[in-house]
Order: C-alpha cells, then structure tokens, then sequence
C-alpha cells in the first residue's frame, strides 16, 4: 500500500511538473512578434502572389484594347516584367526577414530570461537588435509608399469599371453610349500616340466582360489589400 501511494505521488508530481513546464513554454511565446509575423507572411503572399498574376493581366488588356502597337507599350511592358522579378525577390527577403524578427522575439522575452537567468548583453547583440529595429522601421516606411502605390492601378480600374456601368445603363440610346470613352494615355502609362489609346462605347463595355479585367480589377484590390496588411505588420510590435 505505501508503494502504491509513492508512485501516485510520484505520477502527481511529473504531472505537476510537465504542467509547469508547458506554463512556461507558453509564457515564453512572444505572442505580438507571432501575430505581427503571421499578418507580414499573409499580406506580402497576397501582394506578391495577387499583383504578379494581376499585372500579367493588365498587358493582355492593354494589349487588346489600347495599344495594338507592340512597341508604344514596350517599355511598360519591360517595367512590369521588371516588376515581377522584384515581386519574387521581395517574396524571398520577407520570408527570411519575418523568421529572423520572430526568433530575435523568442529570445527577447522576459520569460526567456527568467528561464536562462540573468546574462551580460554585448556590445554586439545591442548593434544588432538596434540594427533590427531601425530596418523595421524603414521596412514599414517603404510599405507605406508600396500601399499608396498599388492603390494606383486600383483607382485606374474602379474609374473603367464605373465607367462601364454608366454605358450599360445607357443601353437603350447606343449613341449617346459610343460617345463616353476612357482614355488610357491620361494616366501616363503609354504615349498620347499611342493607337487607339482609348475605348468607348460597347468595345469598352465588352471589355468590362472579359475575365482578364474582372479579375485584374479583383486582384489589384486583394494586392492592395495585402500591402496595408503588412504595413500594419510593421508598425505592430515585434518584441
């Protein structure tokens, strides 16, 4: 009888002591470095992903409608291609970057300090947690530009858009309807000789229809959408 009560208090005192244990795991998590981590992973894959798919679209609706002439569109042609690549490198930084901020959060906690006990910081450490902090920062003023510029083919695509429901609700007087255009050389994108450099009437209410330009117009709203996520991710602590 007095074994069997020892090895029960024995089994109560690791379940105790496993209990403990998993407190200060979890009392270690720096839960704010993970949220800020898991927003930065979703909003740059949505950017990313969204924006390349997006502005390959975008081409095939210049391409179509605006600009039968390969080469008054050549250079915005190389600067999407350009776009893209970046696309992938920003991809890649990000990934690495959000799992070494999460990291340097793990091992800045005051409960990880407690569980190693007091230690000497570096000269080093400080320049590089200093370091780390003034990159997040900068990270989160580049963003803001990157937000403020992916809301650009937004508003471009939202004025085709209304513009097309403006034609279709004149659907009865096909006349007055020819007579409303959008004009795509406005923006700067191609050259004013460019040909024919804009869309009126039914081609552009046609043009409305396709697929490419619903999802274009969807895609740049979700890339947009992403880069507000991750510059909320920069400003959301990460230690």
């Amino acid at each position: 009888m007095e074994t069997a009560a020892e090895e029960n208090r024995e089994q109560s005192q690791e379940k105790k002591g496993c209990f403990e244990c998993c407190i200060k795991c979890l009392g270690g998590v720096p839960y704010a470095s993970l949220v800020a981590t898991i927003l930065c992973f979703s909003g740059v894959a949505l950017f990313c992903g969204c924006g390349h798919v997006a502005l390959a679209g975008t081409i095939s609706i210049l391409e179509q409608n605006f600009s039968t002439n390969v080469t008054d569109h050549a250079l915005l042609s190389e600067v999407i291609k350009l776009m893209q690549y970046v696309i992938y490198g920003i991809a890649s930084f990000f990934f690495l970057y959000g799992i070494i901020l999460l990291a340097e959060g793990f091992y800045t906690t005051s409960a990880v300090k407690e569980l190693h006990g007091e230690f000497k910081t570096t000269i080093c450490g400080r320049c590089i947690s200093g370091m780390f902090v003034f990159l997040t920062y900068v990270l989160g003023v580049a963003w803001l530009g990157v937000f403020g510029f992916s809301a650009v083919p937004v508003f471009m695509f939202y004025n085709m858009w209304s513009t097309c429901e403006v034609i279709r609700s004149l659907s009865t007087n096909m006349t007055s309807a020819d007579q409303i255009c959008v004009d795509i050389r406005q923006y700067g994108i191609i050259p004013w000789n460019a040909i024919p450099g804009k869309a009126c009437g039914s081609t552009l209410a046609n043009m409305c229809s396709t697929p490419e330009f619903y999802l274009s117009y969807h895609l740049f709203i979700v890339a947009c959408a992403g880069a507000g996520a991750t510059v909320i991710a920069r400003i959301f602590p990460q230690t």
